[in-house]
């Protein structure tokens, strides 16, 4: 993946990128070889809005589970399956461990469903050393140390070898993400050779959300990305390409989660 890729992927999700960035800078870094198979990647927020007003940044979530290092303790934050806002304001910055779709289950103490739309103490998963290395982490002097010490409190706390059925989630989420215009869940299951409550079961156990909302959001992401090209979209092909009866039905499911219909955020 070069640069420009990265920068793009890494971005996915976030509503209006060029207006936010013009108030926060995003980065991100790769995992090492020994923790790539649980880490997507880490990233890296920073803004200084000290003398303007505050600024919400809004998410469209990927179906990850991740480990933010943050003032005043880090979190766990579970699928969301609504849209993340923050509130940004004076000057600050995180820095997150974005788990591969599945590899939380390693920590966690149930089925990672029970974490969806929550935000949880890392003391309650990781234990005291969490807050300790919070603290490591934002006093580092820039995103590649921050990255390096959040990967140093990880490391020793991974399991010798990934589990299986994590590995498996990881791939269909994958596929799920390569094809948006995938529409129906027993669609998904069939070119899996699974049955759909076996699929449902997987979800539930280790992404923390239903295949049937990654591929509603696989879908809703690709909506905006083209929306954030620019104006003069034929949103009726879109609605087409993404299989969606139609392009009403593209504008409701669009206008549900984002809170506008999809030219509207276009031109906005």
């Amino acid at each position: 993946m070069n640069k420009r890729d990265s920068e793009l992927e890494t971005a996915r999700g976030v509503l209006h990128p060029g207006e936010t960035a013009q108030v926060s800078t995003l980065a991100r870094y790769e995992p090492g070889p020994q923790a790539a198979a649980y880490v997507e990647f880490y990233w890296h927020v920073r803004w200084d809005l000290r003398g303007r007003p505050p600024y919400e940044t809004k998410v469209l979530a990927h179906p990850n589970v991740h480990l933010v290092f943050e003032e005043p303790e880090p979190l766990v934050y579970g699928v969301d399956r609504g849209l993340f806002v923050r509130r940004l304001e004076d000057s600050g910055q995180v820095l997150g461990i974005k788990f591969r779709p599945g590899a939380f289950r390693a920590f966690a103490d149930g089925p990672v469903a029970g974490y969806a739309d929550r935000r949880v103490p890392a003391g309650e998963v990781f234990g005291p050393a969490a807050a300790s290395a919070c603290r490591a982490v934002l006093a580092a002097p820039d995103g590649p140390a921050m990255a390096r010490l959040a990967e140093g409190f990880l490391l020793p706390r991974l399991p010798e070898r990934p589990d299986p059925a994590a590995v498996e989630v990881a791939a269909i989420v994958e596929r799920i993400t390569a094809e948006p215009s995938m529409f129906r869940v027993d669609q998904l299951a069939d070119g899996l050779g699974l049955s759909v409550r076996r699929l449902q079961r997987l979800f539930a156990e280790y992404v923390g959300a239903t295949p049937k909302w990654v591929l509603r959001r696989a879908r809703l992401h690709e909506a905006a990305a083209r929306a954030d090209r620019g104006v003069g979209i034929d949103w009726a092909a879109l609605a087409a390409d993404l299989g969606y009866a139609d392009q009403a039905h593209l504008t409701r499911d669009f206008t549900a989660v984002v809170g506008a219909p999809p030219g509207r955020y276009a031109g906005a």
